[in-house]
């Protein structure tokens, strides 16, 4: 009854009400149960939306559903059964539904968390720019219908999946989600996830937009720049080398420290031009803020012209210790590669001429707990965070399995094998010493009667 009354008083159960599709189109007749009366829809609504309150996960799980708790909370002497809430579900479905509902929870999130100006008592009606986080997830889905193929993080494999992208604002508040192919990147998904989320909210704007490194594509974020949106990510490992591929590289100052107060992360404003493929003569500049993570070293990559040649395996050594082919040379330990601190560049979009670097690093920094907690919010309540968010679960691989298995085996059959050869040792033994005794006793018999 709480999860009831806090749903009525911040108006969701009457944004989705709404929402509902039609009956029926005025070509086909009416049909029950979506074509029945208010109060019938409303209730249906309340089966579907508590099933997981009462431990329900589908409404397959009707079937053999005897309490009456979901009665209680559906406002009903007894819960619907199996057959007509599927029904109602399927007709949901087939009447786009799902997309109905999504748009109608994005408009409640979102003035729920971020209500108009004129609701709020202010006379400036402007566009309530929003700084948003955008994170993308795969959803593995086991069916025997062929579906889009996709990376599962947590796996590590390729498997049938759903791609789910998850929009939520500085705070980590939930705001929109959507489902779409498990084969679809994040940057071929992200401007029309924008565009759609915004024309259900038309008081609000996704101004400055924040995502992982999925979404560092040099024309992407041209796009997005274009659009007036400012975004921030963190570049790929193969757009940079080291300090040499950065301009205007101002001066380190303290990011972090540790619990003794020694810095573990500086960071430092700095610029950089990426080229563009289809705009050779436009590089894409970039404002920086390059965090130098003191705890961590990498080496320090060779110039690439240097690397064209690779060089001897004994180069290090001088011309009179390369002679390993003479007896009694000796090998001597290579000298240890030269490290540095490892370097992460957090860029913007941002045309401004002096940045904060380190607000721009605790921005994307914050993405962290902001997603975890996007993913409690959305994933959690819905039974959709196997292989996410906080309840992971174990998923076996079955070839490792089968391997483990035929390993287990063969290590308990020599086991085996090891008794049996211990046995056997120990019996060879004590006939040895049998036989050694015997043969000692013979030998001086006969020696005693050949020297008699």
């Amino acid at each position: 009854m709480l999860l009831l009354a806090a749903a009525t008083e911040t108006g969701l159960l009457t944004q989705l009400e709404q929402a509902l599709p039609p009956s029926s189109t005025p070509s086909e007749p009416p049909r029950l149960p979506l074509a029945g009366s208010a109060s019938v829809r409303l209730r249906l609504l309340l089966t579907l939306l508590f099933l997981g309150a009462v431990g329900l996960s589908r409404t397959w799980d009707l079937r053999g559903y005897t309490a009456d708790g979901l009665a209680l909370l559906t406002g009903r002497t007894q819960a619907y059964g199996y057959r007509y809430t599927e029904a109602f579900l399927s007709q949901l479905a087939s009447a786009d539904g799902a997309e109905r509902f999504t748009d109608a929870l994005a408009c409640w999130t979102t003035h729920l968390w971020h209500a108009p100006a004129e609701e709020m008592g202010e006379a400036d009606h402007h566009l309530h720019a929003l700084t948003c986080y955008v994170d993308g997830h795969r959803k593995p889905v086991y069916s025997e219908v062929l579906i889009p193929r996709g990376l599962i993080g947590r796996l590590g494999v390729i498997l049938g999946c759903r791609a789910l992208l998850l929009l939520h604002d500085e705070h980590g508040h939930p705001l929109f989600v959507t489902t779409h192919r498990g084969d679809q990147h994040l940057t071929v998904g992200v401007p029309a996830f924008l565009a759609r989320y915004e024309q259900h909210t038309e008081h609000c704007q996704v101004a400055r937009m924040i995502v992982d490194r999925e979404g560092m594509a040099t024309e992407f974020l041209a796009s997005l720049h274009a659009e007036g949106r400012r975004v921030v990510t963190i570049l790929q490992t193969s757009q940079y080398r080291d300090l040499t591929s950065f301009s205007d590289v101002g001066t380190f100052v303290p990011l972090s420290t540790d619990t003794h107060g020694q810095v573990i992360r500086e960071v430092a404003p700095a610029r950089i031009n990426l080229p563009r493929e289809d705009h050779p003569d436009e590089p894409l500049c970039l404002q920086v803020a390059l965090i130098r993570d003191l705890r961590r070293t990498v080496s320090v990559r060779p110039d690439p012209e240097e690397a064209e040649v690779p060089p001897r395996w004994d180069s290090d050594l001088p011309l009179e210790e390369r002679t390993w082919w003479r007896e009694g040379w000796q090998a001597t330990a290579a000298p240890a590669k030269e490290t540095t601190a490892k370097h992460i560049p957090i860029v913007t979009t941002e045309k401004t001429k002096d940045i904060d670097a380190i607000e721009l690093a605790q921005t994307y920094i914050h993405r962290w707990p902001a997603q975890e907690n996007v993913i409690k919010d959305y994933l959690l309540p819905l039974g959709l965070d196997t292989n996410h968010g906080f309840a992971k679960v174990a998923v076996e691989n079955s070839e490792v399995a089968k391997r483990r298995t035929r390993l287990e085996q063969r290590l308990a059959r020599l086991k085996q094998w090891a008794q049996s050869a211990g046995k056997r040792e120990a019996q060879a033994s004590r006939r040895r010493e049998r036989l050694r005794t015997t043969y000692n006793a013979r030998s001086k018999e006969l020696y005693r009667e050949l020297t008699a």
